[in-house]
């Protein structure tokens, strides 16, 4: 939001400067984002002056064009070639001179001296629109005979000069959104030191001069319009803005429309209400109604775009049909028109649900549907209505032709609540005293209902917001007392506490560093998701979403209860743009709701948990040369899992194996603690799920459920084990077996037949083919064997094997090949 310095002094009596201003409003927490400094015209008109021609005749070498000299007022005569029809001798007029800069738009052009068909030119006279003035072409700009021969020309038009101060408003602080609500947060700070107060213009002119055009109005939807109020204006004259008005506009960088338009427009950015005029003859029936027309009425805006209406959508109607979408966008029939002659003013209170709701459902974002979407003050309605139709009055002419309407059947109270010392003390860490606590309160206008030794207790007006309890009153104290102004203690005790729980930031960044080693990259996705992406899913299902109230937008619409659509939409946008080849990474919070609702604890029927994602898709390794190209896998995948579960200290061959196969995983498989608790399931995506998002390439994708490895971790200990001193062993065996029988069965029956020499299976070569009976296939198993404490003998040896093998036939079927 743009603040006008100039615009901010007339609620404020301060000579502070803007850099000033600066620094205290981003204390009082309207940080200030940018100060630029503005002109009612662009440049200022620096190097312009008022001249007088003196000669005009026609060019020798040009049948369009003339040849004059002027007297700019220096003593010094000069030759300008002119194209424009008009040019006369003794003509005041408005003079370019060498080396001014002149605007069209954002661009720019320097006038120097130069040769026109032979004829030395030495400036330009220029026309209205070439210096910003108007918008005619015809021909240059002839002014009055009373024009002083060497006037600047930012002097003779009254250039004015300002000073923009952009503020970033956060989402809870809509009370300022106003230069009266910056003047108001400004006064607050100030009076700490000076006696300082700012003022709103007065109404007390306010009066109706007749009753001629009377609109009622009916409110059927109260919920949504809580007040309602309006007010009519005959015979106004539609016509460009005064240049005061306009100055306005231009500063915080709105382009001025008409004298009416352009005071709904100064009453919103001077006290926070929005407006809105109405072509009161378009207003058939000669009655206003507001409420909401049927799904899929047609209505086409102000900006020509024929919309769609919801059911929800809360409309200011006539007799007959929708006029304007309450609180958002007008209707392209009833505005203000040149020819208008007769207006009817709105000034509301809605609902903020509504209005956001429509605002997004129709994509529109307008200065008025900001402040309704986050609370307006229901008690400044009349206040704006009033304000307006007198600089209506004053700019537009007419008169008032009806008492103001205002339907207001239930008054929206201050926030009442109490605060003690005790608390306002330990939330800001300092004691302030009584005097100074309530001496902000008053200056921020929270009203002092009564006092105790404790505390107070207060009202706060209903434009505030975003006060409504205890701590938000203490944040407000704190905002005027100044962050600044807290001394830091120089003495800090806490409480230490020693625990063997594992540090999640730094397991994290073991892992995350890794990756990046691996040439994985790490992407973060929006925790906000499509709520049709758990639509007839059979593993994570609609109604355990998360779902928004109002969300920005449907894509927007419900919490992720996966990491694995954020990154499917990560490699379908990489494969978009030629960069199929990825490895990417992800940490992030899942979450997710029974759908039960839970009176008592509605809380516990939520849940958060945080997961780590793995994306492997495309080659293996970039095309090159000296290494021969391959598809990623899913044994690239197992072994990065198990590469990062053995840095966690985690050993696959410890953990529970077993076969995964879901909606989400074409195969899979899940590693589990031994006590059952899942760790990371992975596997290669469904070719279904990759058709959804476009992607052709396999995708090979990991799920680490972060809260089970850190519990699993704590339970993990890491023992300090010598190299050995004895050499190891390892034999083979080719095994016929089913095709049912998986590797992890084979290791597990071998662990268990010898616990104490065994130290490691591996699978090496898996076959099927020729020589192999169908339904069998061959499984290579390499075997490692150690004795820590002597060297084996050939004996022991071959007396293991023999024991394996016994064991893989009886168990499995299986048999040597």
């Amino acid at each position: 939001m743009n603040i006008s310095y100039k615009w901010l002094k007339d609620y404020i009596d301060t000579d502070l400067q803007p850099k000033d201003l600066e620094n205290i409003l981003t204390q009082i927490g309207l940080e200030v984002g940018s100060i630029d400094e503005v002109e009612s015209i662009k440049g200022g008109l620096r190097g312009l002056v008022i001249g007088q021609v003196l000669t005009c005749e026609k060019h020798p070498n040009s049948d369009h064009l003339s040849k004059t000299t002027v007297d700019v007022g220096n003593g010094e005569i000069l030759p300008i070639v002119c194209g424009a029809p008009n040019v006369a001798a003794g003509q005041k007029v408005v003079v370019a001179t060498v080396g001014t800069t002149l605007y069209d738009g954002d661009n720019e052009f320097q006038i120097k001296k130069s040769k026109i068909r032979g004829e030395v030119s030495e400036g330009m006279i220029s026309a209205e629109d070439e210096i910003g003035l108007g918008h005619d072409h015809a021909g240059i700009m002839v002014l009055p005979g009373d024009a002083v021969v060497g006037t600047p020309a930012s002097t003779y038009f009254k250039v004015e000069s300002d000073y923009s101060i952009e503020v970033d408003l956060t989402p809870n602080r809509i009370d300022s959104a106003s230069h009266i609500g910056v003047a108001r947060d400004l006064a607050a700070f100030l009076k700490k030191t000076q006696d300082i107060h700012y003022k709103r213009p007065s109404v007390e002119a306010f009066c109706v001069d007749d009753h001629s055009l009377q609109i009622p109005v009916e409110v059927l939807n109260p919920e949504a319009c809580p007040r309602y109020a309006g007010v009519t204006i005959s015979g106004v004259e539609i016509k460009e803005s005064p240049d005061w008005l306009k100055n306005r506009m231009k500063a915080i960088g709105l382009n001025p429309i008409n004298n009416v338009v352009d005071v709904t427009n100064y009453v919103l950015f001077e006290c926070g209400q929005p407006l809105h005029a109405f072509d009161a003859d378009e207003i058939t029936g000669r009655k206003v109604l507001v409420k909401t027309m049927p799904a899929g009425t047609k209505f086409t805006t102000l900006d020509e775009v024929e919309r769609e209406l919801h059911q929800d959508d809360l409309m200011i109607c006539n007799t007959e049909e929708a006029m304007c979408i309450g609180g958002v966008f007008g209707g392209i029939k009833s505005g203000v028109k040149d020819e208008t002659k007769n207006i009817f003013l709105e000034s509301a209170c809605f609902d903020p649900v509504f209005i956001r709701k429509t605002a997004r459902r129709h994509g529109l974002n307008t200065d008025a549907s900001f402040r309704f979407e986050r609370g307006t003050d229901p008690n400044g309605v009349i206040y704006a209505l009033k304000r307006a139709a007198l600089l209506i009055k004053e700019v537009a002419g007419g008169k008032i032709s009806s008492d103001i309407v205002d339907i207001y059947p239930t008054p929206i109270e201050d926030f009442k609540f109490d605060v003690t010392y005790v608390n306002i003390k330990r939330m800001i860490g300092k004691d302030l005293g009584a005097e100074t606590i309530k001496n902000i309160l008053t200056a921020l206008e929270i009203k002092i209902e009564s006092e105790t030794e404790t505390g107070l207790s207060l009202a706060v007006p209903p434009y505030r917001v975003d006060v409504k309890r205890e701590a938000d009153v203490i944040e407000e104290i704190l905002r005027i007392y100044g962050y600044n102004n807290i001394e830091i203690p120089t003495q800090v005790n806490a409480s230490l506490q020693y625990s063997v729980k594992p540090d999640p930031v730094k397991v994290r960044n073991l892992m995350a560093d890794m990756l990046s080693a691996q040439g994985f990259n790490e992407i973060w996705s929006n925790s906000l998701t499509k709520t049709s992406y758990y639509e007839n899913r059979e593993s994570l299902s609609a109604e355990h979403t998360v779902k928004l109230f109002n969300p920005l937008s449907a894509d927007l619409g419900s919490m992720r209860q996966t990491l694995l659509f954020g990154g499917l939409e990560a490699i379908a946008y990489n494969a978009n743009r030629r960069n199929g080849d990825l490895r990417l990474y992800e940490f992030g919070n899942c979450y997710h709701t029974t759908g039960a609702e839970l009176v008592e604890n509605p809380l516990k029927s939520y849940s958060e948990d945080e997961h780590l994602a793995l994306f492997i898709s495309g080659q293996k390794e970039r095309e090159s040369w000296a290494i021969p190209q391959s598809g990623s896998s899913f044994f690239q995948l197992k072994g990065y899992v198990e590469n990062l579960l053995l840095k966690l200290g985690l050993k696959a061959e410890n953990l529970k194996l077993e076969d995964l196969s879901t909606d989400f995983f074409a195969e899979g498989l899940i590693y589990s603690a031994p006590n059952g608790r899942k760790l990371v399931e992975f596997g290669i995506v469904h070719k279904k799920l990759l058709k959804e998002f476009e992607i052709e390439n396999p995708v090979y994708y990991a799920d680490f459920l972060m809260d089970n490895l850190l519990l699993e971790q704590k339970n993990n200990k890491t023992l300090f084990a010598e190299l050995p001193k004895y050499p190891e062993v390892r034999r083979d065996l080719a095994l016929l077996i089913d095709k049912n029988v998986r590797f992890v069965q084979i290791r597990d029956l071998a662990v268990k037949s010898e616990r104490k020499l065994l130290r490691l299976v591996d699978l090496f070569d898996v076959y099927e083919g020729k020589g192999v009976p169908e339904g069998k296939k061959s499984y290579a198993v390499s075997f490692i064997l150690r004795d820590d404490e002597k060297t084996l003998n050939d004996k022991q040896i071959d007396k293991i094997m023999q024991k394996l093998i016994f064991t893989f036939e009886k168990e499995l079927g299986a048999q040597l090949r």
